[in-house]
């Protein structure tokens, strides 16, 4: 789970020029890592330490960083010179570092171990102009959280992966568990973007759609509209203005019998749920065919342009993302690992808290459309986060919002394609 806040809508320029550090001709590299929850800080601190214990001539040490702010602070770390030599981030906010030359290109430099344990389609969450500029180890698959009890009183199907509920299916369960004080569906949609694209490709959704001139433009077609329609259908008009954990006390106390969040919030329920409540976890519903692809947009480590180490940093990737290595932090984070070794650890295809109903997921798992596209986090925060928000409460219709993803958002992107 990420917690961050995009506010810079400027296109970068170019970054400072190179700086060097060294401490008694040893090599020392910075590395900011974003991990926020106990276990996560404790995996990747321990994996450091294992490192400079191994390796007394480069040093790594380890910087907390947060991820309320990253692109912001990222972007001032570029501009004065002083960004860390490795960098933990997300796909979806790499695109302007990565075009502004902030980023070091990493074809030439990874290992032929780790190119090959991380399917291609993760690896073009990080890929922009030809060149690769992170490598993305850690994602989160969309998943419903569901009351167990719930679901059994009112004798729905319970879907599984292999046999998941199409989004009108979705809709009828929604609509029976609607009854005694209980809604079907809490959707957290305090930002609702994310979740609105992502799913939206089990029905062929895709919102940005890049010409052969390179320029990407927005559309709003059929299958961009049906999982909006269908996420408008079953939302508690309650829960429009709440992030996922602020659903979690009504989903204890049995006023929402099922909410969709990010797989990584197991954890917060394993640690909050009362004694006895008793919750599966399911697949999101799938599209035309039983399509389950879902845009995600991994974690990622990438590596500073003018980071004056860039093949001593590339050692410490691998070693930190050794298929053993990567177990430890997908259970640290509660995500799943991108590489294929790692996920087929058996500590991750277990029953328990749903680790099997994930790993499941991992093959359909593509990159979240908007990774790409210049000006997103813009086009997220000034048009598309209000534009749903209005839609989803029901101030606005289908084809409102249609017009003001398309028409200002246009406005928003054409600035950063000239």
């Amino acid at each position: 789970m990420r917690r961050r806040t995009l506010l810079t809508g400027a296109l970068l320029a170019g970054c400072a020029p190179a700086r060097r550090r060294a401490r008694g001709g040893e090599v020392v590299l910075r590395f900011q890592s974003l991990a926020w929850q106990k276990e996560s800080v404790e995996a990747n601190k321990r994996l450091v330490a294992e490192w400079n214990a191994a390796h007394p001539g480069i040093r790594v040490d380890y910087v907390q960083g947060s991820w309320d702010g990253v692109h912001d602070q990222l972007l001032t770390s570029f501009e004065g010179g002083e960004a860390p030599d490795i960098i933990h981030d997300a796909a979806d906010d790499l695109a302007d570092f990565a075009y502004g030359g902030c980023l070091a290109d990493l074809r030439g430099l990874l290992p032929d171990r780790l190119t090959a344990d991380i399917p291609a389609h993760s690896w073009a969450t990080t890929t922009f102009g030809g060149g690769i500029y992170g490598v993305p180890f850690l994602q989160e698959p969309r998943v419903i959280i569901a009351n167990r009890r719930l679901l059994e009183r009112a004798r729905v199907r319970i879907p599984t992966v292999r046999d998941p509920w199409s989004w009108a299916e979705f809709e009828d369960v929604a609509r029976a568990l609607t009854r005694d004080g209980t809604y079907g569906v809490a959707w957290p949609l305090k930002e609702p973007v994310a979740a609105t694209l992502g799913l939206a490709l089990s029905t062929g959704g895709r919102i940005f759609h890049r010409g052969a001139d390179g320029k990407v433009t927005v559309r709003f077609d059929a299958a961009d509209q049906r999982v909006p329609r269908a996420i408008a259908r079953t939302a508690a008009k309650s829960t429009l203005g709440m992030g996922g954990s602020d659903t979690l006390p009504g989903f204890f106390g049995g006023k929402y019998a099922m909410v969709p969040l990010g797989f990584s919030y197991r954890q917060q329920i394993v640690q909050q749920a009362p004694e006895g409540f008793a919750w599966t976890v399911l697949p999101a519903p799938a599209g035309p065919g039983g399509d389950q692809r879902q845009g995600v947009s991994p974690q990622t480590l990438s590596i500073a342009e003018d980071s004056p180490y860039q093949r001593e940093a590339v050692r410490f990737l691998d070693f930190f993302l050794r298929p053993r290595n990567m177990v430890r932090l997908a259970l640290g984070d509660w995500m799943l690992p991108t590489g294929t070794a790692a996920l087929r650890d058996r500590a991750l295809r277990t029953p328990e808290h749903g680790w099997a109903t994930g790993t499941a997921l991992a093959d359909h798992l593509r990159p979240a459309p908007a990774l790409s596209v210049r000006g997103y986090p813009e086009w997220k925060d000034k048009v598309a986060t209000p534009a749903l928000q209005e839609y989803y409460s029901g101030a606005i219709g289908r084809e409102r919002l249609r017009k003001r993803l398309i028409k200002d958002g246009g406005l928003v992107l054409a600035r950063y394609q000239r």
